[in-house]
C-alpha cells in the first residue's frame, strides 16, 4: 500500500478537506500506486481542494455494489473521520450505485476521477465553445447518475450536472430537461464545428505549414510555445493550466511563417465523454502538418504517459492502428516528433542516458523549454521534418506575377530561375504540403 499524507505547511490548499484513495488492480496498472495517487493530488489542487491524505489499496476483485472490498471501505471510513473529510476522491470510474452506497457507507460525498476531471475542465474553459463542450460532457456524465453528488464550483458556475431529485416524478423531468438541453447544446457545437472547419480549410490554403504540440498534462506544452513564439500563454506547474487551443504564427529556419498550435494536455483514463466533447477541438490536430509530442522527460511515468497520449491520438485517428484506417483521398496521418523537455531536472547520469537513447532516434530531440537548452535543435528538427521529401517542380510564373516568386522563395528552394519574355521559368524544391499550398494561393 501507498500512502502519502499532505504537507502541514500546504498553503495551496483552499477548499473542501479530502482523501484520496485508489483500487489498485494487479496487472492492469500503467503506473505505480505513489504516482497514481500523486497524479491524483495533484488534480484535486487543480481546483483548491485541501488533500489531507492518500491511499491505495490491493483490489483483486472489483466489488460492483462499492468497487473496494468491505474491510477496505470500513478503512476509507475511518480515514475520512482521522482527517475530517468532506470528500473522499476515488481514483477510479465508479458507476451511479458505486458512488451512492460510498457515500452513505463513508459518511462523505464521493467522486471519482472522471467527475473530478471535469470539474477542472468545467472551471478552466474560457470560451464559449470550451464551456459548450465542458457542459455536454458533464449532462452526459450525470445523466445516468441523478444523484445528489458534491461539485466544486457548481453555484458559481450556475448549475449544470450534478442534479438531484426526491422521487421518481422529479428523476424523470430532470432527464428530460438533460436530454433537452444536451440536444440543444449538440447543434450549437455542430455549428462552432463547421466554423472551424471553414477556418482549417482557409489555414490549410493558406502559404504556411500548421505544427500542434501535445502532450500529457503539465509536460511543458505551454513553456515551449511561449518560448518558440514568445506569447504568455498561461503556463504554470499546475494540471491542465491550458485548455482552449491557442494559436500563433512562428519563423523556423527553411519556413519563413508556420502556425503553432498549443492544445488541451492528455491524462490518463481522460473521461470517454470529454474525448467526445472535445473532438473538434482535438481535430486541429488532425489537420496539422506536423505534431510535437511534449514529454516530461524527467517523470518518472513519462513512459507510460507516452502511452496515454498515444491512445487518444490512436481513438482520433492520427496515430496507431487508427491512422492506418483512413479513406482514400484523405491526407495521411502527420508525422510526429518526441519533444524530451524539462531536461534541466534530470541528473548527470539520467541526462547521459536520455542524450544517448535520443541520438539513436531521428524522431527525437533533448530540451528544456524552461531554460531554452535544446530549443534551436527542436526548431532545426521540425524544419527538416516539414521539408522532407521535397521534389523539384519546373514552373513557368508570369513574369508580373512577383508575389508567386517571392512565395516560392521564402517556401522553398529555388534552383534557377530564367526570365524568358512575358514568362520565368523555375525550378524549385519544395515539400508536397507546400506545393499543394502554392497551387491553392488566392482561392477562397
Amino acid at each position: 500500500m501507498a500512502i502519502f499524507n499532505r504537507d502541514s505547511d500546504d498553503e495551496v490548499a483552499r477548499g473542501a478537506r479530502a482523501v484520496v484513495v485508489h483500487a489498485e488492480t494487479h496487472g492492469l496498472e500503467r503506473r505505480d500506486s505513489d504516482a497514481r495517487l500523486e497524479e491524483a493530488r495533484g488534480l484535486a489542487l487543480a481546483i483548491g481542494i485541501d488533500v489531507r491524505a492518500g491511499q491505495a489499496f490491493r483490489v483483486r476483485d472489483r466489488k460492483p455494489a462499492t468497487l473496494f472490498g468491505s474491510g477496505q471501505v470500513d478503512q476509507i471510513a475511518t480515514l475520512v473521520v482521522q482527517e475530517e473529510a468532506e470528500l473522499v476522491i476515488v481514483d477510479n470510474a465508479l458507476s451511479p450505485v458505486q458512488q451512492s452506497n460510498l457515500e452513505k457507507a463513508v459518511g462523505a460525498k464521493v467522486i471519482d476521477r472522471t467527475g473530478l476531471i471535469l470539474e477542472i475542465f468545467g472551471e478552466r474553459a474560457a470560451t464559449n465553445e470550451g464551456r459548450l463542450q465542458v457542459e455536454l460532457a458533464h449532462l452526459d456524465y450525470q445523466a445516468g447518475r441523478l444523484v445528489r453528488s458534491w461539485t466544486h464550483l457548481e453555484r458559481q458556475r450556475g448549475g449544470f450536472g450534478f442534479l438531484g431529485g426526491p422521487g421518481e416524478t422529479q428523476i424523470e423531468a430532470d432527464r428530460r430537461m438533460i436530454r433537452d438541453r444536451m440536444a440543444k447544446i449538440r447543434k450549437e457545437l455542430e455549428q462552432v464545428t463547421r466554423t472551424r472547419g471553414l477556418h482549417r480549410a482557409r489555414r490549410q490554403r493558406a502559404p504556411w505549414p500548421v505544427i500542434a504540440l501535445v502532450g500529457y498534462t503539465n509536460a511543458g506544452k505551454s513553456t515551449l510555445f511561449n518560448r518558440l513564439t514568445g506569447a504568455d500563454v498561461m503556463a504554470e506547474d499546475l494540471l491542465f493550466a491550458t485548455l482552449d487551443p491557442t494559436m500563433r504564427q512562428i519563423a523556423l529556419p527553411g519556413l519563413d511563417k508556420a502556425i503553432l498550435s498549443d492544445t488541451v494536455g492528455f491524462v490518463s483514463d481522460l473521461p470517454t465523454q470529454l474525448i467526445a466533447a472535445f473532438r473538434a477541438t482535438l481535430e486541429e490536430v488532425l489537420s496539422a502538418d506536423l505534431i510535437v509530442h511534449v514529454r516530461d522527460i524527467a517523470h518518472p511515468d513519462s513512459d507510460a504517459q507516452r502511452d496515454d497520449v498515444l491512445d487518444v491520438l490512436s481513438e482520433l485517428g492520427v496515430a496507431g492502428e487508427g491512422a492506418l484506417d483512413r479513406a482514400e483521398g484523405e491526407p495521411a496521418a502527420p508525422p510526429i516528433i518526441e519533444a524530451w523537455n524539462k531536461l534541466d531536472l534530470l541528473d548527470p547520469e539520467a541526462e547521459a542516458l536520455a542524450r544517448e537513447t535520443a541520438s539513436r532516434r531521428d524522431d527525437v530531440v533533448i530540451l528544456s523549454a524552461l531554460t531554452g537548452e535544446g530549443v534551436p535543435d527542436l526548431q532545426r528538427a521540425i524544419s527538416a521534418k516539414m521539408t522532407a521529401g521535397a521534389k523539384v517542380y519546373g514552373l513557368r510564373i508570369a513574369a508580373a506575377d512577383g508575389a508567386a516568386l517571392a512565395w516560392l522563395h521564402e517556401h522553398g528552394e529555388v534552383l534557377t530561375s530564367d526570365a524568358q519574355g512575358e514568362e520565368t521559368r523555375v525550378e524549385v524544391r519544395l515539400s508536397d504540403a507546400a506545393f499543394a499550398r502554392f497551387g491553392k494561393r488566392g482561392q477562397g
